[in-house]
């Protein structure tokens, strides 16, 4: 059995962790630039408020319901999801974070000494008690059918914090009453094609015979099929390595010059090595964008992107951070008012299966290995951004996004740390 873990609201329930006065509140968080709500509770979705709202569209509601905004602050949250699933790690031996605010957990065997309802719901329980972060529970005999099951735990009061999918009968109903554009590994192409094939519930296309599907779909869908039929078969860390990381930005203010542009990509650069080195894995090839305000028609319009390869897969950040640069000044076009831009590294795979090459630039790569990780490791002691590149400059640049509403780092930052007044 499976199981996932879902915090609910997260970025909003962590902001109210820090102001408990909220509780009950309609509470929104602002994407980069305090632009767009990312994140809502749900009494911000009772007023009218959805994610993806423009702020200043909806600013009369804000207003008239006293809604409190604040902006988004990844390192907060990162910090609370690592506590989180600190305390999912002491209670079960395999994790599997999904992403920020999910995480999957291998019940195999747990059945045997404890009621998986019940574990769960204790787990569910310790994990509000030490972080005061309401979580909703799957458990299912698949990743994809644990799933739903969190988020009809999520939907239905009844049951208490924890949905458990385990008898036929309840994986049929499941299916019979959930949405088809909801379900995990069904994108908007899938679900078009499934509408097309007369399918518009999980269950029509998990009744399908195997054959059917296998003549329909590729392998992922093949994968989603056997899901929905309780039989597991997807691997999520294989699937979260594979995945391109992107790191990018539009700009609080626009910039034209080369120096800020610099600042930006060696900083998005770096980024994206330190992802790779905390999945150890590598990218062989990585992307620089730049792009022009295109919502400003008086000005003159500019986008441009390259990508280059690197002879051995690298997590580097000086081998990754001096690529893009020679990238930027390569698409750089002087006069333009850029209003964001960003680095994609891709081609990953695994650092154990990263062979040498004769011909490798670098001869001193192990050592530049043990640099990157005593740089982690002070970078996690004292602080992120405690020591990095000097082309990244200082926090004061003009293309740093605007966060208005920013709570302080109570928990990775000595000098934000909470302060309490009697």
């Amino acid at each position: 059995m499976w199981a996932l873990i879902d915090c609910n609201s997260f970025f909003c329930s962590v902001e109210k962790v820090f102001h408990p006065g909220l509780e009950g509140q309609p509470v929104c968080v602002l994407s980069n630039n305090d632009g767009c709500i990312v994140a809502l509770t749900p009494e911000a979705k009772a007023i009218g408020l959805h994610r993806g709202d423009p702020i200043f569209k909806v600013k009369d509601i804000v207003d008239r319901y006293k809604v409190e905004v604040f902006s988004t602050n990844m390192y907060l949250y990162a910090a609370m999801s690592k506590r989180v699933n600190s305390i999912m790690r002491k209670a079960v031996m395999h994790v599997e974070q999904n992403s920020i605010d999910e995480s999957f957990l291998d019940l195999k065997g747990y059945e045997r000494t404890y009621p998986l309802e019940e574990f769960m719901r204790e787990l569910a329980e310790r994990i509000r008690l030490y972080t005061d972060i309401p979580v909703s529970v799957g458990v299912a005999p698949s990743k994809t059918l644990a799933k739903m099951g969190s988020k009809f735990a999520k939907k239905y009061r009844g049951y208490r914090g924890v949905c458990m999918i385990d008898t036929e009968e309840k994986r049929r109903k499941a299916l019979e009453l959930f949405d088809l554009s909801d379900v995990w590994g069904i994108g908007s192409r899938t679900f078009e094609k499934l509408h097309y094939l007369g399918i518009d519930s999980p269950l029509q296309f998990a009744d399908k015979s195997e054959s059917w599907v296998r003549a329909h779909f590729h392998k992922p869908g093949h994968q989603t099929w056997l899901e929905l039929n309780g039989i597991p078969c997807i691997d999520t860390s294989e699937i979260i390595q594979n995945k391109n990381i992107c790191t990018s930005r539009s700009f609080g203010e626009m910039v034209s010059d080369l120096p800020s542009l610099k600042a930006s990509i060696a900083t998005f650069a770096s980024s994206c090595a330190n992802k790779l080195r905390g999945q150890n894995t590598g990218a062989q090839a990585v992307t620089v964008f730049l792009m022009s305000n295109r919502f400003r028609e008086d000005l003159e319009q500019y986008g441009n992107s390259v990508t280059t390869t690197f002879v051995v897969p690298t997590s580097d950040t000086l081998e990754i951070t001096n690529a893009a640069l020679r990238i930027l000044e390569h698409i750089y076009k002087p006069g333009i008012l850029y209003k964001k831009s960003g680095v994609i590294v891709s081609q990953i795979v695994s650092m154990n299966q990263i062979q040498g090459d004769l011909f490798d630039s670098i001869p001193n790569r192990p050592q530049r290995q043990q640099l990157m990780k005593t740089i982690d490791a002070l970078n996690h002691r004292y602080g992120l951004k405690t020591i990095q590149l000097g082309v990244e400059g200082d926090s004061q640049q003009p293309w740093k996004v605007k966060c208005e509403h920013r709570s302080p780092n109570y928990l990775t930052d000595l000098n934000e740390i909470l302060t309490v007044r009697c």
